[in-house]
């Protein structure tokens, strides 16, 4: 019997070295896709053949590839490289484009229309305002309540219009008062544009992950997040696996809204929670494989694989895990949190101090896992390794 072929597309984060991972422990002969020497996934050992990412868009080179390799599914990690292939589904003949539908994704990526769709399912989401010109904001900014998170409601939607003005995108930014707030619109005046402005919500992050088939998750998964970078809200650094007996009436929340939307595949439905009320707020649905996926697949919940299996093979009968109480930690930007803790002097000393030592013992934790290390495939760790003390060195000199 032929080995099936899938094409990665994204193999160069830890998130696609991840799904790389568990698509190779399976079986599959994975044709990874990247962007160049310093790609995670060229150096792992379920990588099959690594094909430098061609330039120009996907529509333009995909389908030579498809037929060079004989692939039979095609997979990708980006939200850019996602909405590209919904485009293209259906137009390769023997080939599935594991990727959701273009209205689905079009749901998701507005901020709005999802915090909408939460609230008719009974999920609690923090109160929005989306500016709309720079004439309201001073009254509007002196009317609601602080502190309060900003961010743009449809991220892909204006990241280019961004770049182009010379604009960052910021993922998250907070203002504790009306000053700092219209401090942070008013640099988008020219733009013609601004990110939606909501409620600070309190308590810590929790991601709920499913994988949806026919309305129903095949699997679930959830984790607490311990650290982030930057520390004021970004990639999640550290967390914690959470046990699926707790949070399960959210849980349960969470995949009515994914019912409700229609969606098919991978998920996260991310909440802050706070202990202390009991309450969880709705922040956004995460469509694609997030940044912490290394930390369910540790904990054996594959949702790489999972998503292949249902997606590409089809198959709807529900994966049980038995998920291990393990944390999991993405270095680099870890110790950069580290850094910027002990660099904070509006912490005392003695705080700063054992962070530290908290910190520093996390790595004699035997429940302690890694993004990017993995005994079974240590070669993308060396590779990282190299990479990271060679720009050390041009640096120095």
């Amino acid at each position: 019997m032929a080995i099936s072929r899938v094409l990665l597309i994204g193999v160069d984060s830890p998130i696609g070295l991840t799904v790389l991972r568990e698509l190779g422990a399976h079986g599959l002969e994975v044709i990874c896709v990247g962007r160049g020497r310093q790609s995670l996934g060229r150096n792992s050992r379920y990588c099959h053949t690594f094909v430098e990412r061609p330039p120009g868009a996907i529509s333009g080179w995909l389908a030579a590839l498809v037929a060079e390799h004989s692939v039979t599914a095609v997979m990708a990690v980006s939200e850019g490289d996602l909405l590209q292939l919904a485009r293209l589904k259906g137009t390769l003949k023997n080939c599935t484009l594991a990727v959701p539908d273009s209205d689905k994704l079009a749901l998701v990526l507005d901020k709005q229309a999802t915090l909408a769709a939460a609230r008719t399912t009974g999920i609690d989401v923090p109160s929005s305002w989306q500016p709309e010109n720079s004439d309201e904001l001073a009254a509007k900014a002196a009317e609601i309540d602080y502190p309060v998170a900003i961010k743009w409601a449809d991220p892909p939607a204006v990241a280019d219009r961004l770049s182009q003005a010379g604009l960052e995108l910021e993922k998250v930014e907070y203002a504790d008062d009306a000053g700092a707030l219209l401090a942070i619109l008013h640099r988008y005046d020219a733009f013609g544009a601004y990110p939606l402005v909501q409620s600070y919500c309190p308590g810590y992050g929790l991601g709920q992950m499913l994988n949806m088939k026919g309305g129903k998750a095949t699997l679930h998964f959830q984790h607490r997040r311990l650290r982030e970078w930057p520390i004021s809200g970004g990639v999640s650094t550290c967390c914690k696996a959470e046990p699926l007996s707790q949070h399960r009436e959210q849980m349960v929340k969470s995949e009515k809204l994914l019912r409700q939307i229609g969606w098919e595949g991978p998920a996260m439905v991310e909440y802050r929670h706070d202990p202390a009320s009991g309450k969880y707020w709705l922040m956004e649905i995460n469509w694609r494989f997030w940044g912490s996926i290394p930390l369910a697949h540790h904990a054996r919940a594959e949702f790489g694989w999972e998503a292949y299996r249902t997606q590409v093979l089809g198959e709807t009968d529900p994966m049980l895990v038995r998920v291990d109480p393990i944390t999991a930690r993405y270095m680099v930007p870890d110790f950069k949190h580290l850094l910027a803790v002990l660099r904070d002097s509006s912490r005392g000393l003695g705080r700063r101090i054992g962070f530290a030592l908290r910190f520093l013992g996390q790595l004699l934790n035997p429940a302690t896992r890694y993004y990017v290390w993995s005994w079974r495939d240590p070669g993308p760790f060396f590779a990282d390794a190299r990479s990271i003390i060679a720009k050390a060195l041009r640096r120095g000199k």
